[in-house]
């Protein structure tokens, strides 16, 4: 399977130097625009890399009258969204070197910090979004002390701070630089960072062949550059829908296919609900679809195609799952029949694998009922997820019961 042979390459996650070694004091800015006419702060900071000048010249100009990247989306107001410019320094330190890429809430950049002489990826959130959440989360993450071999695996948060744009303030975000998303959902998912060598020859890429944009009246919209690729265990990252242990849930979280039954049924939710997405990952990673569809007729996402899709795939919920859910009433009467609210679809876990190839597809799919389970309380945990005879034999790792066996012997 595809997803035992990811897990064999090795982890390779590097965080580069600069490859200059002279210190050179300079006053910082929070925003210096191309070096032209620089806007001098008061306040000083030592600088331990010069920065880049890029050219003002030489890069295709897009016609003013097309959207490009986040004028393409349908929530986008220019106003919101930071005018970000190459070059810029943000934050008294953070030169911006290319663009990565877009979404609702943000742009990313790919940055130098010129204090520490490395590179780092910065995210510039749109005005207004709420964002204390995932810093406290981050900020958790960093500072509980701990030996788990998995905390490795976790993108760190290196800085954060707030600029003020032409319509509000920003927040900003500093990560290690790793990998773009290898597109619990795939885009959570970054691969480790490329070594120093090939993130330099990023950064020369962006000075001698600048990036398309689409020059305008108070910003510039630059096109994202393809950052560059390597191998190893991804890293989970993107934590503005992470939870603290402990605390009741029960708003809506969760992409529409990828909800957990709870989720849809608006009972109150916990840990449990990343069992249900861990196995819509590993079903993402293999095949060219997704495992659920759940749009009608007309192309719109709709809950009752979902929970039909869900019942074709899983058989009906048992009735403790049924009696503990808000809306299950709507889905099924008192005898736990289908309200044939939309018609349940032939299909099957067998027949939707069709096209995944592997040496044991039955494993995985054995592997894949055990955590899409209906009622939480039924599901794996995630150590009896890795444990599996499935997993732990694609990694070639001996199981949970051989590696206790050993340990008896050892004794």
């Amino acid at each position: 399977m595809r997803t035992s042979r990811l897990a064999q390459y090795a982890v390779n996650v590097c965080l580069p130097c600069s490859r200059h070694a002279s210190t050179v004091p300079l006053l910082a800015t929070r925003r210096i625009p191309l070096f032209t006419n620089l806007r001098i702060s008061r306040r000083s900071i030592t600088w331990a890399s010069t920065p880049r000048q890029f050219p003002t010249s030489g890069f295709h100009s897009i016609n003013p009258s097309e959207d490009i990247e986040e004028e393409t989306l349908s929530t986008y107001e220019a106003e919101k969204y930071y005018p970000v410019q190459q070059g810029e320094v943000l934050g008294d330190r953070y030169q911006t070197l290319a663009k990565l890429g877009y979404g609702v809430t943000s742009t990313v950049w790919f940055a130098r910090d010129l204090v520490d002489s490395k590179y780092v990826i910065l995210k510039v959130y749109v005005a207004g979004q709420e964002t204390n959440h995932e810093v406290e989360i981050y900020e958790r993450i960093n500072t509980v002390p701990t030996t788990h071999p998995g905390k490795r695996f976790i993108r760190q948060l290196f800085d954060h701070f707030s600029i003020e744009g032409p319509h509000g303030r920003h927040t900003c975000l500093i990560h290690e630089p790793l990998g773009m998303n290898t597109d619990l959902q795939l885009k959570n998912l970054l691969l480790p960072s490329p070594d120093e060598s090939a993130l330099s020859r990023f950064e020369e890429d962006a000075v001698k062949t600048p990036a398309a944009r689409k020059m305008l009246k108070g910003r510039t919209i630059y096109t994202s550059s393809k950052f560059p690729l390597s191998n190893g265990l991804p890293l989970l990252s993107d934590f503005g829908e992470a939870r603290f242990a402990g605390k009741e849930n029960n708003e809506d979280i969760m992409p529409n296919v990828y909800r957990a039954p709870e989720v849809i049924s608006k009972m109150n939710w916990d840990h449990t609900v990343e069992i249900w997405s861990v196995a819509m990952l590993a079903w993402d990673i293999v095949s060219p679809r997704t495992l659920l569809d759940g749009e009608n007729p007309d192309g719109i996402f709709d809950d009752r195609v979902h929970v039909a899709e869900l019942i074709a795939l899983l058989g009906p919920p048992p009735p403790q799952f049924r009696e503990m859910g808000k809306l299950t009433s709507v889905f099924w009467d008192e005898s736990g029949n289908w309200k044939e609210l939309a018609p349940l679809p032939n299909i099957t876990l067998e027949g939707l694998a069709a096209d995944i190839r592997g040496d044991d597809k039955e494993g995985f799919l054995r592997w894949l009922r055990a955590a899409l389970q209906w009622n939480p309380q039924d599901r794996p945990t995630a150590l009896e997820l890795l444990y599996d005879e499935w997993l732990m034999k694609g990694l070639k790792l001996k199981s949970r019961e051989e590696t206790s066996e050993d340990s008896t012997t050892h004794d």
